[in-house]
């Protein structure tokens, strides 16, 4: 990838002053990051829908189902009617993308169908849609300073409120979201 550095594993943190809709205010998980571009899945946007809600609605059996009443997240604006569940550990399931040694985002139903037998994987986050960016187009966007990048963490990814992962992860950078002015320059 010449001097691009991947990704992969980062939270994309927007700034204040990206005013896309789609992710004001948001954190990605980076997933995947080469040259051809970049997909990501976005952690703190709950929809009004729970797994029990998914689970009915691919009539997957679920009584007895311990995390039925877990919301499900907007992922991002492609594919919105697509699921995205990202696990850990990473687990043998038929459809999943290693992220890292421990953590995965699989697509295939044999994961729902274990979740819903509390027999998948102990952390997981499930989203609708994801976020992609063509090839440069991450990186001119972080040069316009609408995104920070930081290491993910399981802290953030799975145990954080939703409402808390923005300024939790910016804190991982040592940055006070409240402090930030919207407009940025460069030196």
């Amino acid at each position: 990838m010449n001097a691009i550095t991947s990704l992969a594993n980062q939270f994309l943190i927007a700034m204040p002053s990206l005013g896309d809709p789609n992710f004001f205010r948001t954190v990605t998980l980076i997933c995947e990051h080469s040259a051809e571009g970049a997909m990501g899945i976005v952690i703190n946007r709950p929809l009004d829908l729970t797994l029990a809600d998914v689970f009915q609605q691919l009539d997957i059996e679920s009584d007895g189902c311990l995390a039925a009443r877990q919301f499900v997240y907007l992922g991002g604006p492609i594919q919105n009617n697509r699921g995205f569940v990202l696990h850990e550990p990473l687990g043998s399931w038929e459809s999943t993308l290693a992220v890292t040694e421990t953590l995965g985002i699989s697509t295939s139903r044999d994961i729902l169908v274990a979740m819903a037998h509390n027999e998948g994987p102990e952390h997981f986050l499930l989203a609708l849609g994801y976020a992609g960016w063509a090839p440069g187009q991450l990186e001119q966007e972080i040069a316009d300073n609408a995104w920070l990048s930081s290491p993910a963490t399981s802290e953030i990814l799975f145990k954080t409120p939703p409402e808390a992962r923005w300024s939790a992860a910016a804190h991982l950078l040592g940055v006070d979201m409240a402090h930030l002015c919207v407009d940025a320059g460069h030196a």
